[in-house]
């Protein structure tokens, strides 16, 4: 596989990363949205976003095949040194090591920007993330027991924390 390349997204890859979105949306429980993100939402969504909260995409031979983002926790100013990181990779490129890449590049990005802690949050039964987090120190600090409902089943969120 060519070598894997992080940078800072741009308003013209929201399309990407909107295609590798809402295949999750569609198909998948690691996002409990469950209708397709439109653009005008992808376009909202980047523009809360700035240089302590960044979003960014990982690249392979000059393609977006996947993406992060570290977005603020809560609205309070009191949780303004939590951030909570989102991975996505491209169906047909997963175990390549490009979601560890993307994780590694949002972490230090946490760390450069001042931030305290990471907070994800990911569907209990997404155990390759949960795997993902945990080999950067991650640590489950709480599990939510039928919180969210998707594909007519009852899913648990369990929380993890990485401290900066």
């Amino acid at each position: 596989m060519d070598e894997v390349t992080i940078r800072l997204a741009t308003a013209d890859d929201l399309g990407a990363i909107n295609d590798i979105y809402n295949y999750y949306v569609r198909y998948c429980t690691c996002t409990w949205q469950t209708e397709p993100e439109t653009t005008e939402a992808r376009a909202a969504w980047f523009a809360e976003h700035d240089a302590a909260h960044p979003v960014i995409v990982a690249e392979v031979a000059g393609a977006v095949v996947g993406w992060g983002s570290l977005s603020q926790f809560r609205g309070r100013c009191a949780y303004r040194n939590t951030v909570e990181d989102s991975v996505y990779v491209r169906t047909d490129m997963h175990r390549r090591g490009i979601g560890r890449v993307i994780l590694a590049d949002l972490i230090a990005r946490a760390r450069a920007a001042g931030h305290h802690t990471v907070i994800a949050s990911i569907s209990a039964d997404q155990k390759p993330s949960i795997a993902l987090h945990e080999r950067f120190g991650f640590v489950e600090v709480a599990r939510m027991r039928e919180v969210g409902s998707k594909f007519d089943a009852w899913m648990d969120l369990v929380y993890l924390q990485l401290m900066l």
